[in-house]
Formats: structure tokens, sequence, C-alpha cells
């Protein structure tokens, strides 16, 4: 199937047992080289089971890149990514939320088969779904708000309704790390207020978030910590860590625009990325 691109690509395993004791991601030096080029350099970085963290940074920075090494996709050219103490490609419980770019809208196929698709690496391969496999269907169309819509052609939602959808398919594959690729571009600001809200529900599930984004003020408000990349990390913390003169300005090439105030914060408009306005 050719809908999903990236997604189809994963490799079909049966899945590993988690080390409760390793931390849900762990990236210990990792380099990524294209044609003698770098894409990434020595990344490291830990996340928290639960937590949400948004990665920000230039066009071309690397973030599709680093995804692409989380879900195993991509092998690192140095380093070592582990999910549970386990390399990325031995686990089943790792999503991968593409772009609506990337996506064929006209590719006949409703609503509730799209989120099956997220059952298929637990199917395997030449098994029919069962009811328990429609009951996680159900219940991640539910829980979306999308189960009215379970017979709709995909190509006949709204921007927001179809990123709600492929949500609810990384709830269907039993996601704990999701991985979404600036699920928040061109939606209007209900639609994203509806993403946030299902959001703060898989916070509940202790599902781990990362989300690409170049809406600098939606990180600010909405994200326990930021990474701030350009091929290597800059900086990775709260925003008033993160959000600083020198750091942006390292990571931007002086394409933002930065004013302090008087009250130490710092407004910043990304004139390059189509960003937002972050306040403090």
């Amino acid at each position: 199937m050719e809908m999903v691109h990236h997604v189809s690509s994963l490799r079909s395993t049966t899945g590993v047992g988690h080390d409760i004791n390793q931390p849900i991601l762990e990236l210990k030096e990792v380099s990524v080289r294209f044609h003698n080029a770098p894409a990434l350099n020595d990344v490291s970085f830990q996340l928290h089971k639960g937590e949400r963290v948004a990665v920000i940074g230039p066009n071309g920075a690397g973030k599709s890149t680093l995804f692409n090494v989380i879900s195993g996709v991509l092998s690192p050219t140095l380093g070592n990514v582990n999910i549970y103490g386990h390399r990325p490609g031995e686990h089943i419980c790792i999503a991968y939320v593409p772009q609506r770019s990337h996506v064929d809208w006209k590719f006949p196929v409703n609503v509730a088969d799209v989120v099956m698709m997220g059952r298929a690496r637990k199917l395997g391969l030449f098994r029919w779904p069962r009811r328990q496999d429609w009951d996680y269907v159900n219940d991640s169309l539910e829980l979306v708000g999308m189960a009215h819509l379970a017979k709709r052609q995909i190509g006949e939602l709204s921007g927001g309704q179809q990123q709600r959808v492929f949500i609810a398919r990384a709830l269907a594959q039993e996601a704990e790390l999701m991985l979404m690729d600036e699920p928040l571009t061109g939606l209007d600001v209900k639609s994203q207020e509806e993403i946030f809200s299902i959001l703060e529900k898989l916070r509940q599930r202790a599902v781990t978030i990362m989300v690409a984004t170049h809406d600098l003020n939606l990180a600010a408000e909405r994200f326990d910590r930021l990474m701030l990349l350009n091929g290597h990390i800059l900086g990775f913390g709260k925003a008033k860590e993160v959000f600083t003169a020198d750091l942006l300005n390292q990571a931007y090439s002086g394409q933002l625009r930065l004013i302090e105030t008087a009250n130490g914060t710092m407004v910043l408009s990304d004139t390059c990325c189509g960003g937002g306005e972050p306040h403090g």
C-alpha cells in the first residue's frame, strides 16, 4: 500500500520486551552522513516516559532525519539509538505520524481502514483482523472524536480531521512513542486546539510525544521541553533555557527577529520558516 510511503517502509517485527529501568528513548553520540555530508552530528539525549517534546530548527536542520533514525527506518552512521534498551527496529511501539503533504489523499480507503493499518504489525502477514483488532480501531477513533466518520473516504476529510485519523492509527498500533512531523501545519486555531486536546489525553496514557514544528510560539507554550536542532543539538530544555539570543542566532543565522523586553522575556519572529511569535 502506497498511501504513506514512510510508515509502510517500517520493518515488520513481532517486537521485543521493554526494560523499564531504561529510558523510553536514548540516543548516544548519533551521527548521520549522506554522501559524506553531515545531516546529524553527535546527537545525544534521553526522553522520559509520557514527556512531550518539540523539535525546532530551520529547514534542513535534520528534524526528519532524526525521526527516521528513531523509528529505525534509517541507521545512524555512528552512535546508538535505544528504545527501552533495545534497537528501534526491534520495536512495534514506535508510531510515525507523517506530514499531510506526504500522503496520497486520493487513495481509495476509508477512515476505519486507515486506522486498521496501525494494527498491521500486530497482525503479522496473512492474518485477517479479529474482533479485538476492530475494538482497538473503534476505541482509537472514539478518543480522537472521529468514530462518526469511520466509513468516510479519507480524502473527503478536512486537514484537522485527517490529522486526527493518523493519530488514531498510531493509537491502534498501541504506540508508546509517537513521532509527529509538522502535525499543525495548515490547520486553523480550532483544529490545532483539537489536536492539543488529544495530546493531553495521550499524556494521561503516558504516551511519549516528539513533534517537529516551525511554530516557536506553540513550542514554547505547549511542550515540556524544546530541542533546538541544526545538525546537532544546540539546546534542550525549557523554553527560557533554549530561547536565548545566542542559541537562536546559532540555529537560525540571523533569520529570526529577537527583541529583549523589560522583564527579560524575548519576542521572536521566525521570518524564514512560517513559525509564530513566542512571548516569554
